[in-house]
């Protein structure tokens, strides 16, 4: 039992309490305890089940919420939970999902409208009945169409993070049983696309019925919904499907290829393997029935005059063409990072001291980082005003006297405001080491005039990097609708840094983008956007979009020691 997944389940617990109107306070503490469980660097199914006791000196949690993670740990669920889940549809708790659309507002849906699904909710926003109620309104209704198309766009997918989590534990465990071979990840996983539909373990096994009873007996796995003598499919608690498959040993490369995917990249395999006179399935490379080869990747890929890809890429995007001409990218590696510029403290919403994490990120073998707590814009997180900022990196200059062996730099991030200006003023931002612009509101403005708001960020002399460009929260919000052509090329020109946020729910700039910029010449930063020490840890998430879009070393800026990161920024500005 992962902390993030008895976090989850508070979180699900404050939400539907919140639809029914439960008390603030009540909340308040659900939501804490969840925050608490998300940046424990222990693991609260071993506090929990070796010194209870010590829950209690946790953060926030009290004898109640002690007993409920407790409760949560032995028995993979909560009671309360469950109940509350009978009584609200799964429907009206993605209602919150919905970008301006409250509790208060879901709750009203729900028990005033007797709306208790999505199909009834667009049914009654394309009638018109919503605009009619008060405090909605034309505008609202709008809202709740332009939201239900993100969602269903969006789909029952589960962020890379949140799945990767469930698929490494089941792989974990099933690896320990001595019948157990090779076990792999496969699919949309392995390939670490942001989001993930379901997921998919293969396995080589003497005994794969062993291997699936332990799959159905696994404390994440809630049902089996089909078993067969190699297959089988179950349903997580999570509510996230997960696939196993048991091949023989000489088709597991073949298999592994396969459901790793992507279609696009498997079509064109398919097609080099009949230009050879082969036919390529999950069983292997054959010629007439003879198995040519399929016990590799490697096999198979030699076999069709092709190096190894690497998964991130396999998208029928470049991947092979670079392959033939021996040009494939040495992709980014994590252990190549050496540091991070985008983090907060407790002079805004973090949960750290500055101290804290410098030695949190020094711990983790960094050379260098930026403090850049949030500008004033950002009320709800107690954003920094001149005075205030200067204080803090007074602070900073005297926390980098107290610590060696790393370097801290005198950062912000910067809002960049609705009317196109920057949250703070030049003679401010200009005493900063590192500037990061960023959109936090303002996001369904228009295209050109949110677009017009980038390229006055990056035309300032003061601005070093734009931040999580879009805006978007996978799975949420839709990012702005701005031109990517148009602010590419004015970073390109400025010498304006972009960021890759490796916050599992930004992972933002995309991969695409990302390839563009790459293409462009424009430095990428890999930033965590950390809000506590333990969020240092999502580094590898940014590795992994990045590696997506192609990124080697030499076009991820944080790969550099100090003394050449110190240089490129100067030499940019």
């Amino acid at each position: 039992m992962q902390n993030a997944e008895v976090a989850r389940q508070f979180e699900e617990l404050a939400d539907l309490l919140e639809i029914q109107g439960a008390n603030p306070f009540r909340l308040r503490a659900y939501r804490n305890a969840a925050r608490t469980l998300s940046g424990l660097p222990d693991s609260i199914q071993d506090i929990a089940r070796n010194n209870p006791k010590e829950l209690l000196e946790l953060p926030g949690i009290g004898k109640d919420l002690a007993l409920k993670i407790e409760t949560i740990v032995e028995t993979a669920t909560l009671p309360q939970l469950e109940e509350l889940k009978e009584e609200i549809p799964a429907d009206v708790v993605r209602m919150l999902d919905i970008p301006g659309i409250g509790p208060k507002k879901v709750a009203f849906l729900f028990s005033e409208l007797s709306i208790h699904s999505l199909d009834d909710l667009k049914a009654a926003a394309e009638n018109g009945v919503i605009a009619e109620q008060k405090g909605f309104g034309k505008k609202t209704e709008q809202i709740i169409l332009a939201g239900l198309e993100h969602l269903s766009q969006a789909g029952n997918r589960v962020r890379l993070a949140d799945a990767k989590a469930q698929s490494d534990e089941i792989i974990h465990d099933l690896d320990t049983l001595k019948s157990v071979l090779q076990i792999s990840e496969a699919g949309s996983c392995r390939r670490r696309k942001e989001s993930v539909g379901d997921l998919d373990i293969l396995v080589t096994s003497s005994q794969p019925n062993e291997v699936m009873d332990a799959l159905e007996n696994h404390e994440l796995v809630k049902e089996v919904l089909a078993r067969g003598e190699t297959k089988q499919r179950v349903r997580l608690n999570s509510g996230l499907e997960m696939d196993l498959r048991v091949v023989p040993e000489e088709s597991y490369g073949a298999a592994l290829l396969y459901f790793t995917g992507s279609k696009e990249h498997n079509i064109v395999l398919r097609r080099r393997s009949q230009e050879r006179g082969l036919k390529l399935n999950e069983y292997g490379l054959f010629r007439e029935e003879e198995l040519v080869s399929g016990r590799t990747e490697e096999e198979v890929f030699q076999t069709l005059d092709l190096p190894w890809i690497p998964p991130e890429i396999r998208e029928n995007r470049m991947e092979f063409e670079a392959a033939e001409k021996n040009k494939l990218p040495e992709l980014v590696e994590l252990e190549q990072i050496r540091g991070d510029l985008h983090m907060h403290t407790t002079a805004t919403d973090g949960t750290a001291s500055i101290l804290e994490m410098a030695e949190g990120a020094k711990s983790n073998g960094l050379q260098y980082i930026a403090i850049t707590d949030h500008s004033k814009r950002v009320t709800m997180a107690n954003g920094l005003d001149a005075t205030r900022l200067r204080a803090h990196w007074k602070e900073i200059e005297k926390v980098q006297s107290q610590i060696s062996g790393i370097q801290i730099m005198k950062g912000i991030e910067c809002d960049i405001l609705e009317d196109g200006t920057m949250d703070l003023p030049d003679d401010v931002l200009s005493e900063a080491d590192w500037v990061i612009a960023v959109l936090h509101y303002g996001l369904k403005q228009p295209q050109k005039q949110i677009t017009q708001r980038l390229l006055n960020a990056i035309r300032n002399p003061h601005v070093s990097i734009i931040g999580h460009l879009s805006g978007r929260l996978i799975g949420k919000r839709p990012g702005a609708d701005l031109n990517y052509s148009e602010v590419l090329k004015a970073a390109a020109d400025h010498g304006t840094m972009m960021e890759i946020n490796a916050h599992p729910m930004r992972l933002d700039i995309d991969d695409i983008h990302a390839a563009k910029a790459k293409e462009l010449g424009i430095p990428i930063v890999i930033n965590t956007d950390a809000h506590s020490v333990r969020g240092l840890e999502v580094m590898q998430y940014g590795v992994y979009q990045a590696r997506r879009a192609g990124l080697t070393k030499k076009d991820v800026a944080n790969t550099k020691t100090w003394k050449q990161f110190y240089n490129l920024l100067k030499t940019s500005r």
